[in-house]
């Protein structure tokens, strides 16, 4: 025997996944039906990134109004290390 069970032949045909894997090869995996990706490379319902940036909502450090804000304070630190070098 050849250590293969019954009837595999349409398994062996279905067509791969070929993500580049960590060692440069294609991934041998069988692609998910639908897909182009096996599940372990995106091709599973849930897999791959959120639609959209949302990201955007993680601090707020990058707003234009937080930005802004920045920028006057800058603006005022600035005139006080004036006035206070001249007063010295």
């Amino acid at each position: 025997m050849n250590g293969s069970p019954g009837n595999t032949r349409a398994m062996r045909a279905s067509p791969r996944c070929g993500a580049k894997t960590r060692d440069g090869a294609a991934c041998r995996a069988p692609a998910m039906r639908g897909k182009r990706r096996c599940r372990m490379h995106g091709g599973a319902k849930g897999s791959g990134a959120p639609r959209g940036n949302r990201n955007r909502f993680k601090h707020g450090r990058f707003g234009a109004d937080v930005i802004a804000e920045r920028r006057e304070i800058r603006v005022l630190l600035g005139e006080v290390r004036r006035l206070l070098g001249e007063l010295k």
